[in-house]
């Protein structure tokens, strides 16, 4: 499946990392001094907006969940949440067989175009020696995933023919925008119905990345 393409485009959560629960646990403590209602709010809005970058969904929270109150400011929740972040993405999981895959695909470009914070993304992959695998790059917000694809593929970074791999539904709308085949990444994905949306949208799907390489 990947010996066809001259790029891969991998997310990180929840495809190169198991960090989905780590993100969702982080948002929940960064929002409870507004009440554990509100925090459960942000954590529902979170997981139904997979991909999109932390920096939306707290103004979301402050202007729609919690607007009015008193309570941490945006740099404030910011901060908590990449506090709590950062231990949990030293410590979980990385895909298996990613290293097998890299092996297999020496020739193509790999790049990481992630919803998370770019400068934490780029500090994290090379405190655990995974830098070396993105030969094209590791992207995040502030940009979303729209704009830095679009960037990249006008730039050449990103070279036809390309394949994105992802566990969102937004992750799936963003390739297709872009031009992009899409492979729905499984096993760590926090979409709840995800074998009904990959068949309603005929995508193919495996449960790690690092299955590409046998196929």
């Amino acid at each position: 499946m990947a010996a066809g393409y001259q790029t891969l485009v991998f997310d990180c959560d929840g495809v190169i990392l198991d960090s989905n629960r780590v993100k969702t646990e982080a948002f929940r403590q960064a929002a409870l001094p507004y009440g554990a209602a509100a925090a459960e709010a942000l954590v529902a809005h979170h997981v139904a907006h997979g991909g999109v970058s932390r920096y939306l969904k707290f103004q979301h929270f402050l202007e729609d969940i919690v607007p009015g109150q008193s309570g941490p400011g945006l740099e404030e929740l910011l901060a908590a949440y990449a506090g709590a972040v950062r231990d949990g993405l030293m410590r979980c999981a990385v895909a298996p067989g990613l290293e097998a895959l890299r092996a297999a695909c020496p020739e193509q470009r790999w790049l990481i175009v992630s919803g998370g914070d770019q400068a934490e993304l780029r500090d994290i992959f090379a405190a655990r020696g995974l830098d070396g695998l993105f030969d094209g790059g590791i992207f995040g917000s502030p940009d979303s995933k729209d704009t830095i694809l679009a960037r990249e593929l006008a730039c050449g970074n990103i070279r036809p023919q390309a394949l994105f791999l992802g566990d969102s539904t937004y992750d799936h709308r963003a390739a297709a925008a872009a031009g992009l085949d899409f492979v729905f990444i499984s096993g760590w994905s926090e979409v709840a119905d995800w074998p009904g949306y990959v068949q309603q949208h005929q995508l193919r799907s495996l449960a790690a990345v690092g299955d590409l390489a046998g196929i």
